[in-house]
């Protein structure tokens, strides 16, 4: 068997805090041990809040833990192409639409159709997007693409399940219910997801498979934050034709309250843990590690 690849993937959108470290510190001993490969990726797409500096303080903050990565990292601002070659292929599958309406729009299609009772949301807590643009004809879609009207694309979630069929992934951690081993995906709980929008060009679903695949990745180890949202990556990797690694979805570093870590906290952010004399094995301790 080949040696596994796994890989860390934060956002530059702030510094990191020791959930952030629980995860790559997870990541880097299961390569170690098991003589693999470990990648570091940047997601740095959201233009508005990720930041240089943040970026920065990630490799800092990693070497200081004692992580190492194999080089070149892969910035996922540097390779929009790969983003737009597969949403255009699931626009010529016939499961991509877009959407017009605003967050406030669709807020009120929402609260117009509670009146009539309960709206179905995701397992977030958004409620699902109403759908109206869907039935929408193509010549008054293209009609709006061309005024440059703003715009999400949504994965049309009917036909793709109708393409994909049954749908399960490996799971080596565990679910919030315990789930582990083989997980039947279930991503119609997610309803109409936004793929891309006209100001960025893709979205965490489609640019994490699209990462993993490019990069050779055989092992996905992440947060349990993350594990319902492995149906729709299940679905994304079966009609896109990209192989299928196994996932392992890891507890998550909470506050005293029991709420997950923020990159707000500056509490459990390793920069002031750091400053504070804090060392790379008491932060091993701290999220439970030996």
């Amino acid at each position: 068997m080949p040696p596994p690849v796994l890989r860390f993937a934060p956002s530059p959108n702030g510094f990191l805090h020791l959930g952030h470290a629980f995860s790559a510190l997870l990541n880097f001993q299961s390569a170690r041990q098991r003589e693999g490969r470990l990648l570091l990726r940047i997601e740095d797409i959201d233009a508005t809040r990720c930041r240089p500096e943040f970026e920065t303080a990630i490799y800092q903050d990693l070497a200081w833990l004692g992580v190492s990565w194999e080089r070149p990292v892969r910035r996922q601002s540097e390779h929009l192409a790969d983003y737009r070659a597969a949403l255009d292929r699931l626009a010529a599958l016939g499961v991509l639409y877009p959407s017009f309406e605003s967050r406030a729009e669709i807020a009120a299609l929402v609260k117009a159709r509670e009146a009539n009772g309960a709206w179905p949301r995701d397992p977030d807590g958004a409620p699902l997007y109403p759908g109206t643009a869907k039935p929408l004809p193509a010549i008054d879609r293209d009609r709006r693409l061309r005024s440059g009207a703003p715009f999400a694309l949504r994965l049309d979630m009917e036909a793709a399940r109708r393409l994909a069929g049954d749908l399960a992934w490996i799971e080596r951690g565990s679910g919030p219910d315990g789930e582990t081993g083989e997980i039947l995906a279930r991503p119609e709980i997610w309803g109409d997801v936004v793929l891309a929008r006209k100001d960025i060009p893709t979205s965490y679903h489609l640019s994490v498979v699209i990462d993993d695949a490019l990069q050779g990745v055989t092992e996905v180890m992440r947060g349990l934050d993350l594990f319902r949202s492995t149906a729709v990556h299940r679905l994304l990797q079966k009609i896109l034709d990209l192989p299928q690694p196994v996932y392992h979805h890891h507890d998550l570093i909470r506050d005293s309250e029991g709420r997950k870590l923020s990159k707000s906290s500056e509490a459990t952010g390793l920069r002031e843990l750091r400053a504070r004399g804090i060392t790379p094995a008491q932060v091993r301790g701290l999220v439970g590690l030996p």
